[in-house]
C-alpha cells in the first residue's frame, strides 16, 4: 500500500512538472509572439527582416510558432487536469471536447454554421481533413478547462444536471469573451479569413448578425463560440463534474494563469495593430473572469507559494 502512494505521489508530481514546464514555455512564445507582432512583424517589415536569411526564420516562425505555443498550452492544461483528477479522466475529457470542437469547426469552415462563412489560412498548421488546423480543437480544450476552473472559483459545486447546463452556460461566457480580441487579431493578421456574401435579400436582424460588422467578423461567430463552448463545456462536465472542478481543480492558480497568458497575443496585435477598440473591449473581457476568480482565492497568497505554479496544499485540492 505505501509503494502504491509512494508511485501515486511520484506520478502526481511529474504531471505538475510538465504542467508548470510547459505553462513557463506557453507564456515564453505567447510573450515573445505579442512582442514581434507589436513591433518588427507590424507591416511595413524593417530593412533587417528582409534579408533573405531572416525571410526563412520568419516563415519558419509563422509555420511552428503558433502550433508550439498551442501544443505547449495544451500540454499544460491536460497534464494539470491529469494531476488534479486523475489522468483517466483527464484524457477522456480532452478526447471528447477535441472531437466535438472539430467535428465544430469543421462543419463551421465547410457549411458556414454556426459561426459564419470562414476559412483558415495556411498560418496555423497542418489542417485536419484539410479544413481545421489541428491546434484549432486543441486550444478548444485548454481553454475551457481554464474557463471551468474559473467558474468553479464564484458557482456551486453541485453535480445535478441543472447546475451542469450553468456551469457550462458561464464557461461558454467566459471562453467566448477571450475571443472579443482574438478574432479581430487574427483576422487582421490573415490567420483565417471571413468570406460574407451578399444579405441584402436577408431580413435585418439576418444582416445584423451575419454582416462583419466588428473588425470584419460577423456577430453569428461570437453566437457560434458560445454555442460550441456552451455544449464542449457540458460534455466535459459530464466525465469531471462541477463538484471536482470546484475541489480539486478551481483551488490553483495554473489555470488562471494559462486563461490570462492567452490575451497576451491578441490584445497586443488589436492595441498595435490600429484597432484600440477591440484592444480595449478585449481587455475588459477577459479582466472580468480574471478578477471574479481572483477575488475568490480560496486560500492566502502565503499558502500557495509566490506564482501561480506551486500546488495548494492537498487539503484544498484534494487527490486525483
Amino acid at each position: 500500500m505505501s509503494l502504491y502512494t509512494d508511485q501515486q505521489d511520484r506520478t502526481k508530481s511529474t504531471l505538475f512538472k510538465i504542467a508548470s514546464i510547459t505553462l513557463l514555455g506557453h507564456l515564453f512564445f505567447s510573450a515573445f509572439s505579442a512582442f514581434a507582432f507589436a513591433t518588427f512583424l507590424l507591416p511595413p517589415y524593417p530593412e533587417w527582416l528582409q534579408t533573405p536569411q531572416n525571410q526563412k526564420v520568419m516563415a519558419m516562425g509563422f509555420t511552428y510558432g503558433g502550433a508550439t505555443t498551442v501544443t505547449l498550452g495544451a500540454i499544460s492544461g491536460l497534464a494539470f487536469l491529469a494531476w488534479a483528477v486523475g489522468a483517466r479522466k483527464a484524457l477522456i475529457t480532452f478526447l471528447v471536447a477535441f472531437i466535438l470542437a472539430l467535428t465544430s469547426e469543421y462543419v463551421g469552415t465547410r457549411w458556414d454554421y454556426p459561426f459564419g462563412a470562414y476559412e483558415y489560412s495556411s498560418q496555423l498548421g497542418y489542417k485536419i481533413g484539410g479544413k481545421v488546423p489541428f491546434n484549432i480543437p486543441t486550444s478548444w480544450f485548454y481553454m475551457l478547462v481554464a474557463s471551468l476552473a474559473i467558474c468553479g472559483r464564484f458557482l456551486k459545486g453541485t453535480d445535478d444536471n441543472v447546475s451542469k447546463w450553468w456551469w457550462s452556460l458561464v464557461g461558454g461566457v467566459v471562453l467566448t469573451l477571450w475571443d472579443v480580441s482574438m478574432d479581430p487579431a487574427m483576422v487582421k493578421t490573415n490567420h483565417w479569413f471571413w468570406e460574407i456574401g451578399d444579405l441584402s435579400h436577408r431580413s435585418q436582424f439576418e444582416q445584423w448578425i451575419g454582416n462583419p460588422i466588428f473588425f470584419g467578423m460577423p456577430i453569428t461567430n461570437w453566437l457560434g463560440w458560445l454555442l460550441t463552448g456552451i455544449l464542449v463545456a457540458r460534455v466535459m462536465l459530464a466525465f469531471v463534474p462541477p463538484s471536482e472542478w470546484v475541489a480539486k481543480v478551481a483551488p490553483h492558480r495554473l489555470p488562471i494563469a494559462l486563461y490570462a497568458i492567452n490575451g497576451l497575443l491578441p490584445i497586443a496585435i488589436c492595441f498595435r495593430w490600429d484597432m484600440v477598440p477591440a484592444g480595449v473591449l478585449g481587455t475588459i473581457a477577459m479582466v472580468i473572469p480574471l478578477w471574479a476568480a481572483l477575488r475568490n482565492d480560496p486560500a492566502p497568497l502565503t499558502s500557495l507559494g509566490t506564482t501561480p505554479l506551486r500546488p495548494a496544499r492537498d487539503g484544498a485540492l484534494g487527490t486525483g
